[in-house]
């Protein structure tokens, strides 16, 4: 089997969607390691598994969950009034 073909069986097996995390109203949740390996490999999934662009898939899930953690963390701020 070649390492393309032994690699993305490897991830295969351990990728799980991510669920969103329901952030706690009172602290800061930045996007764990983990967290933000299991994003950037389904938008290389998406990307029907083009390699050379790991950096960029790398960034943009640490953006979106950081930006989804800070606006669940905005809203429940604003549904308690504060």
């Amino acid at each position: 089997m070649s390492q393309k073909g032994m690699r993305n069986q490897t991830l295969g097996l351990h990728a799980n969607p991510i669920k969103p995390h329901t952030a706690e109203p009172s602290a800061n949740h930045a996007p764990s390691h983990e967290e933000i390996r299991r994003r950037a490999y389904e938008i290389y999934l998406e990307r029907d598994t083009l390699g050379g662009s790991e950096l960029d898939d790398w960034l943009q899930a640490e953006l979106e969950l950081s930006v989804n953690g800070f606006v669940a963390q905005a809203t429940e701020k604003t549904k308690r009034g504060a």
